[in-house]
């Protein structure tokens, strides 16, 4: 398979003189194409900075990062918004979607941005929301739908401009157990219909038991990983729970 992303050797400080934090220390790791990787550990573990920076949202201390080759920490300011709009796509907690705009103006908003023919964006934005199950709803606004439907629109938003990299922070944390399961099952069936490689950040056992390859984090450093391979959902999950418990946490239950 074709790697990537690829971290080589991150840091981030913060602070100066003798009150500097570490929060990410030494971090290495690569991603395949195709791959849906979790990242877990403790608010404070680094997750949210280390997504930050391979987002361009935040700089790396001392590092590199390449995103299919090219190495993202050495792009200018200039180029940064326009590496975002053409490789990446995000899935929030909060969903991010513009109130004024229907459902299927915000799945659209990306190809509009990317200067996709017109006469392309509507066919596009119909194929991917009758996958996700949401083609009944392309006309509502977003403040006249669940928060279920809100984030497998913006879930369509994320995939609809096929970006090498998926980025996924916390996206079941606002949504109730049952809008949880579906949103992360429409994520793990984007993964493996539409290959697409997602990397996703979460505090919760029963999230990361979707992705193939969880990475533990703890105070800024690679504490394990461990790969879902044959196993069952449920076993992988047990899993989690195990280095989870090692690592001094615990999650909510299946």
């Amino acid at each position: 398979m074709k790697e990537i992303l690829k971290l080589d050797h991150i840091q981030k400080f913060y602070g100066t003189g003798g009150n500097i934090v570490r929060a990410i220390d030494d971090i290495g790791f690569s991603v395949q194409e195709g791959e849906f990787t979790g990242i877990m550990g403790a608010s404070g573990s680094g997750k949210t900075t280390l997504l930050n920076c391979i987002s361009t949202i935040d700089t790396v201390s001392a590092g590199h990062i390449y995103l299919d080759g090219k190495d993202v920490t050495e792009l200018t300011e200039k180029e940064i918004a326009r590496f975002r709009r053409e490789n990446l796509g995000f899935i929030f907690q909060d969903y991010n979607l513009l109130d004024a705009l229907t459902v299927s103006e915000n799945i659209g908003l990306a190809l509009s941005i990317n200067n996709v023919d017109p006469k392309e964006i509507g066919p596009r934005v119909e194929q991917i929301a009758r996958q996700l199950n949401i083609a009944d709803i392309l006309e509502k606004y977003p403040w006249q739908i669940s928060g279920g439907q809100k984030q497998r629109c913006a879930c369509a938003r994320a995939v609809i401009n096929r970006p090498k990299l998926i980025l996924a922070d916390e996206p079941t944390g606002a949504l109730d157990s049952h809008s949880a399961r579906m949103l992360l099952a429409t994520m793990q069936e984007i993964n493996q219909k539409n290959k697409a490689t997602i990397l996703m950040v979460t505090h919760d056992a029963l999230s990361a038991s979707y992705a193939a390859r969880i990475l533990f984090l703890r105070d800024g450093k690679i504490f394990t990983e461990i790969r879902r391979g044959t196993d069952s959902r449920r076993a992988f999950f047990e899993k989690i729970l195990n280095v989870l418990t090692m690592m001094g946490g615990g999650s909510d239950e299946i």
